[in-house]
């Protein structure tokens, strides 16, 4: 006989319950491990073995030394000195806010930004880069754990402000951003050699991978800079500025037989060595990367055309409308008026009227073509960033007015050194020269590693028209002329004066009361040693270039020729001018 239990049917569907939901939840425990498994063996997988990587395996470099920039005569212009650096490991610092409040005060640091960076979850954060001696030494007083110290390289300017827009500036980690340190610095930067260490657990290494080639210092570079010029250069232009209260100025120093730069000057200065002090615009080096209208200064370039045209002589006789002169709608004056002059003493006199008269003899495309073999809307291809071409406009492009303009310097615009470069085609007996910076990259032991000599790159005009065109702008600076005020005592000098107003671009047309003062000339005259031209921008007291340029252009003529022990080539007596006067005389020249 059967005994049938009312609970029964209860109790096993109460044991399979269980038993799905025991498998439910295994089943669930299963399906998160298996999704775990995916996200991290490939979902995060490169991640994950990235940060494996980074427990056991560790990359190593050795850092080169950067190459030492040097002037001409081997005078430290920019090194690289071994400095210490402040960091921490956030992790091991167990009362962060106080420790950072500490390190702010000792280090001059902001507090906030570096209490952030303590607080972090970061392995490794820098606190200070670059730091003085005396704060590493207050901060290896202060015995804090879990902040250190990295050894690293800095860039040092020992000459301070001098040359530094042309010489530039290194960032943080070492690479150059602006001059020469930017231009070269594939050659400064050297080769750093690196490689792998692996670590175990207790951080020994047990392997090494890598590059075995031993780091590679940069190569080091003999600048044609004169550290001497370079002083009188900046010097006399910064007594200009003051004088002349100048929002700022150039000059540029060159050997006209090489093109070799001696001297660039920039004013306002700023110092490299505290880059980040100065605003971008006192820190790039106008002389290369500004484009300005050069003014009468031009009128070097008209008179080469004009010689070398043989459309005109020394004493062709020109009518200057006696200061006013119509182009079509367009009124052409002069500073002074002068009725009939001869070709010579329109240079002398600058007479503007002159000027265009001149060039509608010999004609826009002859005048224009003379322009492009001096260089003009072309760049140099000297050796620093940022050269600006200039700009000359095209021939189709003309009114009558803008041929005429460009006889006198309106209407195009060039840089202080594609200026400079084109009147040492001049003194050059008609060869332009490329200019350049660097004569010479060597090793750490001084050995000549590549070398630049200096590079003809054509001939613009004949050696007889650069002769009796030199002898004109002699007659500039003689008394009478322009550019007296840039007369030497003992040396022949040729030279030109610019007094070009600047545009308004406001108005599209020329501000009435902003000048740019230029001067332009090499000396000695007949065996030219430098070449100068010198460009000052708005001067409040005084515009005219013979008389703002022009001195400047004597004090570093008259300073630079007694440093480099050029001898005189005149005995004259007592007199400003009258050595030029009296050695024309003694010539057979016409005037």
């Amino acid at each position: 006989m059967k005994v049938y239990h009312k609970n029964r049917p209860t109790a096993e569907k109460w044991i399979r319950l269980r038993i799905v939901l025991v498998g439910a939840g295994l089943a669930l425990c299963f399906g998160v491990i298996i999704a775990r498994a995916v996200q991290l063996q490939v979902m995060q997988r490169d991640l994950l073995s990235e940060r494996a990587e980074g427990e056991y395996k560790k990359a190593q470099h050795q850092t080169p030394r950067r190459g030492t920039i040097y002037d001409q005569n081997n005078e430290e212009l920019a090194v690289s000195i071994d400095v210490s650096s402040v960091c921490a490991y956030p992790k091991t610092i167990s009362a962060p806010k106080n420790v950072a409040k500490v390190l702010s005060r000792v280090l001059r640091v902001e507090a906030a930004p570096l209490r952030a960076k303590l607080t972090s979850d970061k392995n490794f954060v820098w606190v200070k880069r670059h730091a003085t001696p005396a704060e590493v030494t207050a901060v290896k007083a202060l015995e804090i754990e879990g902040v250190d110290f990295v050894s690293e390289r800095r860039r040092f300017y020992p000459m301070k402000t001098l040359g530094g827009q042309v010489i530039g500036f290194c960032g943080m980690e070492g690479g150059g951003l602006e001059g020469l340190e930017y231009y070269y610095d594939t050659l400064l930067s050297g080769q750093e050699s690196s490689w792998t260490v692996f670590r175990d657990a207790l951080g020994r290494s047990f392997r090494v991978e890598g590059d075995s080639v031993p780091v590679q210092d940069g190569y080091d570079l003999i600048l044609t800079i004169d550290k001497n010029i370079q002083h009188i250069a900046e010097d006399a232009l910064s007594e200009a500025m003051e004088m002349f209260s100048a929002k700022s100025g150039m000059a540029v120093v060159m050997a006209p037989k090489t093109g070799a730069v001696l001297a660039m000057a920039n004013v306002p200065q700023f110092n490299p060595n505290s880059f980040a002090q100065y605003p971008p615009s006192l820190r790039r080096n106008r002389a290369i990367t500004d484009a300005f209208e050069p003014g009468s200064t031009f009128k070097i370039f008209l008179a080469a055309a004009a010689l070398e045209s043989g459309s005109v002589k020394a004493n062709s006789r020109f009518d200057c409308e006696e200061g006013s002169y119509k182009v079509g709608a367009h009124v052409i004056h002069d500073v002074h008026g002068h009725g009939l002059l001869t070709f010579q003493d329109i240079l002398k006199y600058s007479s503007n009227i002159g000027a265009a008269k001149i060039g509608a003899k010999i004609g826009s495309t002859y005048y224009y073509e003379k322009l492009k073999a001096f260089g003009f809307g072309v760049a140099t291809g000297v050796d620093c960033p940022g050269e600006t071409p200039g700009s000359v406009l095209p021939l189709d492009r003309l009114t009558d007015i803008d041929a005429v303009a460009v006889c006198f310097g309106q209407g195009v615009s060039v840089s202080a050194l594609q200026m400079t470069a084109a009147v040492g085609a001049v003194a050059n007996e008609g060869i332009f020269m490329k200019p350049f910076f660097v004569q010479a990259v060597t090793d750490r032991r001084g050995r000549i590693v590549k070398a630049f000599p200096p590079t003809a790159v054509r001939r613009v005009i004949s050696s007889s028209s650069a002769r009796d065109l030199t002898q004109m702008l002699e007659r500039v600076v003689a008394k009478g002329g322009t550019g007296q005020n840039a007369a030497l005592r003992g040396y022949r000098v040729a030279g030109k004066t610019g007094t070009a107003q600047k545009g308004d671009l406001e108005k599209k047309g020329y501000a009435k009361d902003k000048y740019t003062a230029v001067f332009a000339g090499f000396v000695p005259a007949r065996d030219p040693a430098i070449v100068i031209l010198v460009a000052v921008d708005e001067p409040e007291k005084g515009h005219y270039g013979g008389v703002v340029a022009a001195p400047v252009f004597k004090r570093i003529a008259e300073e630079s020729l007694q440093y480099l022990k050029i001898p005189p080539d005149l005995v004259v007596p007592e007199g400003e001018g009258e050595r030029h006067i009296k050695a024309l005389k003694e010539e057979s020249w016409v005037g």
